[in-house]
């Protein structure tokens, strides 16, 4: 089972769970985590091979990572805590599991709140997943995550967020990267089916205005999609709850507190 902390509120009955990128842990909802206990029940769990969520036994001899094989891991969390229906709070990556989730699992998913949200990848964001792709095997990993994050993070005030990730990525193993990277080559069905599909989950996407990569296709999907809305944080890049954890965090939490 994956590591994870849970975090009982005296009173609520509301649970929020968190689920971070590829290259991160549980450890970057630091900002979060105060504030959220005070209001819900709070979960944040390492995903497999991030954190404290060591690749078993099983995992050294099937490298296949899916998004479903990665959402069951989260499912299997949420079940053995009895978890009955949460809100869920995902950034960059960690938002196309939780859309995943909601499709397999709707049941269990209150509502969506997606952090740097990737809905499409434009050609940039492609050719990027191309070339790494092509090097994977043969350059050491780091120099390829911190190229990819200087890419998708390339500002002076991302780079706090960039440095977070960065240092993060650097508890995994190579032949772990490399099974995450795999992933790469499943997403854009995956993302195309959720782009023509409006799951009538209430879904707030906050996004920095300076998330030059996948804000448009936000707006895109916004406009279609009824059970959507969107806010965009000023001065604020790619991995939105470090840079402007104040502003996140209220309105985040304003959102679930909506749905009451």
């Amino acid at each position: 089972m994956l590591n994870y902390y849970s975090y009982p509120h005296k009173t609520s009955k509301e649970w929020v769970t968190f689920v971070h990128g590829a290259g991160g842990s549980s450890s970057i909802w630091f900002k979060q985590v105060r504030d959220f206990k005070k209001h819900f029940n709070v979960l944040i769990l390492d995903l497999r091979g991030h954190g404290n969520s060591n690749p078993t036994i099983k995992d050294t001899f099937n490298s296949k990572y899916t998004f479903d094989s990665i959402t069951n891991d989260i499912v299997e969390v949420i079940e053995y805590l009895e978890i009955k229906k949460s809100h869920f709070i995902g950034i960059s990556l960690g938002t196309i599991l939780i859309r995943n989730l909601a499709e397999k699992r709707p049941k269990i998913v209150q509502s969506m709140i997606m952090g740097g949200a990737i809905i499409k990848m434009n050609f940039r964001s492609q050719v990027l997943m191309k070339v790494g792709n092509i090097f994977k095997s043969v350059v050491p990993y780091m120099l390829l995550y911190k190229l990819f994050a200087f890419i998708i993070m390339p500002k002076k005030n991302h780079k706090k967020s960039r440095l977070l990730f960065v240092n993060e990525a650097k508890k995994l193993y190579q032949k772990e990267f490399i099974r995450w990277f795999k992933l790469t080559s499943e997403i854009n069905p995956l993302l195309h089916f959720f782009r023509t599909k409006d799951i009538q989950i209430p879904t707030l996407y906050i996004m920095g205005a300076e998330d030059h990569l996948f804000l448009p296709s936000i707006k895109n999907i916004v406009a279609k999609h009824v059970s959507s809305s969107l806010f965009v944080v000023d001065n604020c890049g790619h991995v939105v709850n470090i840079e402007q954890p104040k502003t996140f965090n209220n309105k985040t939490i304003g959102f679930i507190n909506s749905l009451a």
